[in-house]
């Protein structure tokens, strides 16, 4: 489990918001000049010789830009599903606000990046199964061994990024835990997550609380040096994203999902850049009234 790029924000998914559509429209307008992936089925796909999806590669290690080019576990995904078809890929790197009205506009044929799944978004967009999903874990030094596990850090100093999605998280964890008798000692936050992990380096802190994929490229970078003794609430689950109209397609990347996982392919990507495997859901990951 690992970290990101100090230049890279690691609350994007924080910030991700889709917009409505009417103010969609008019950002369509003001999109690149990008070739229509014109039409929403595998015969459109077969026939243009391409599959064209939009990424925001700005979510290490779901998808981000190496050497200037697109990479990560979505990519490897992708490929799979390109091959499939007998196609090239087309990965289309802009800025999340421009995905969902690329979407709509069929400039793309699914939008492949790491979208939360919740109610609202799900009564207009075609979810696929989730791709991924991402726990708040608890991170210490490797050499401390008075912490093994999640009520242990009762007593101690944690620490999390301001503003992120694991605050909320980390201190609903202190109001249970001083429920049963004692809470944390302090908790700091820290501009960055990059930031919280320095401070746990130089014993400033005892716990870290952060999103795993974030730990995962941490501990990928400097092995040996941190270890997860457990997570706290609830799990967010990530999935791409179709064109309401074009079921086939999510249909298509569901399929080959659990193509992937049954071949065990899929658990060989997650451990390649993850540095551990997922237990994905196939059904009951939607709300209520989901497309």
């Amino acid at each position: 489990m690992l970290f990101n790029d100090p230049g890279i924000h690691m609350n994007t998914l924080d910030r991700r918001k889709f917009i409505t559509i009417a103010g969609g429209v008019s950002l369509a307008m003001a999109l690149p000049s990008l070739a229509f992936a014109e039409g929403g089925t595998l015969a459109d796909i077969r026939k243009r010789g391409k599959l064209t999806v939009g990424t925001e590669a700005a979510y290490e290690p779901y998808e981000f830009v190496e050497n200037g080019k697109v990479v990560g576990y979505g990519h490897d995904i992708l490929d799979y599903m390109a091959s499939k078809l007998g196609v090239t890929l087309d990965q289309v790197n802009l800025p999340f606000q421009g995905l969902l009205p690329g979407l709509m506009t069929h400039k793309f044929d699914f939008v492949a990046t790491s979208v939360g799944i919740n109610p609202e978004r799900a009564k207009r967009f075609a979810f696929s199964e989730p791709v991924g999903v991402v726990d708040t874990v608890l991170v210490v030094r490797s050499n401390d061994s008075a912490i093994a596990k999640a009520e242990d850090i009762a007593g101690h100093v944690v620490g999390t990024q301001m503003g992120s999605s694991s605050q909320p998280i980390a201190q609903a964890f202190d109001a249970q835990l001083k429920t049963k008798g004692a809470g944390y000692a302090d908790i700091k936050l820290f501009q960055a997550y990059p930031d919280v992990m320095v401070a746990l380096t130089n014993k400033t802190l005892d716990v870290g609380i952060m999103p795993s994929n974030v730990v995962a490229v941490l501990m990928k970078k400097e092995p040996g040096q941190f270890r997860v003794i457990g997570k706290i609430g609830e799990p967010k689950m990530l999935a791409w994203v179709a064109n309401p109209q074009d079921l086939e397609i999510r249909t298509f990347i569901n399929t080959s999902l659990t193509e992937l996982t049954k071949s065990g392919q899929l658990a060989q990507m997650q451990k390649k850049w993850f540095g551990y495997t997922m237990n994905l859901p196939t059904s009951g990951y939607l709300p209520e009234g989901a497309v």
